[in-house]
C-alpha cells in the first residue's frame, strides 16, 4: 500500500510521503498523481515532472496561485540541497504549465476559481498568464454568490500541445466577451 504511517512508539517504522515518491517511481508510472504535498517531497515531484512523468498533478494549499508557487518553492528548501532560488524556479516553470485554483466563496460552496498557465521565466521570476476566471457578480436573495467562469483572451502554449494528442479546443473558448459553461 502506498500510505504514509507515522513511526512507532519506539520510533520506527516511519513511512515519509517522499518516501512513498521514490517506491513509486521505481515502479515506472507514465504519470504521478499525490495529494497534498507539505514538505521535501515537493523536490522529487518536481524532478519527476521533469524527466518524463507528463500529467502529473498533486494539491497544495495557498490563497493564490502566486502564493503556491512561493510555498513549493519554501517546501523544495526543505529536502535539504543547497539550490539557489533561480535554480528552484527555473525547476518549477520547466515542471509545471498549469496551476488550477479551487476556492470556497462565501456562502460555502466551493468553484474553480483561475486557471493559470506557467509561461516561463523572466529574469528571476516565474511569469504566469490567466486563461480563465471567476468573475463574481453578486449575492442572490438566498445569500448565494453569483458569477461566471470567462476566458481573460489569452491562448495558452498548452493548446498546442493538446492538439497534438488529439484534443482540439475551439479558439472561440479563449474569446472574454463569451462566458464559458
Amino acid at each position: 500500500r502506498l500510505e504514509t504511517r507515522t513511526a512507532s512508539l519506539e520510533g520506527t517504522g516511519e513511512i515519509t510521503m517522499r518516501d512513498l515518491l521514490r517506491n513509486a517511481l521505481r515502479m515506472r508510472p507514465d504519470r504521478i498523481i499525490l495529494g497534498e504535498i507539505r514538505g521535501a517531497e515537493a523536490l522529487d515531484v518536481l524532478q519527476a515532472m521533469n524527466t518524463g512523468h507528463d500529467g502529473s498533478m498533486s494539491t497544495i494549499h495557498a490563497n493564490r496561485p502566486r502564493e503556491a508557487l512561493t510555498r513549493l518553492e519554501q517546501m523544495i528548501g526543505m529536502a535539504g540541497l543547497e539550490m539557489s532560488p533561480r535554480t528552484i524556479r527555473m525547476q518549477i516553470a520547466s515542471a509545471i504549465h498549469v496551476v488550477i485554483q479551487l476556492g470556497r466563496l462565501s456562502d460555502g460552496t466551493r468553484r474553480l476559481l483561475s486557471i493559470q498557465e506557467l509561461a516561463g521565466m523572466e529574469g528571476e521570476i516565474v511569469t504566469m498568464n490567466e486563461v480563465f476566471k471567476y468573475v463574481r457578480t453578486g449575492i442572490d436573495e438566498e445569500g448565494k454568490v453569483i458569477g461566471s467562469f470567462q476566458a481573460t483572451g489569452i491562448r495558452p502554449k498548452f493548446v498546442q500541445q493538446l492538439e497534438s494528442r488529439g484534443l482540439k479546443l475551439s479558439a472561440d473558448i479563449f474569446d472574454p466577451s463569451r462566458p464559458v459553461d
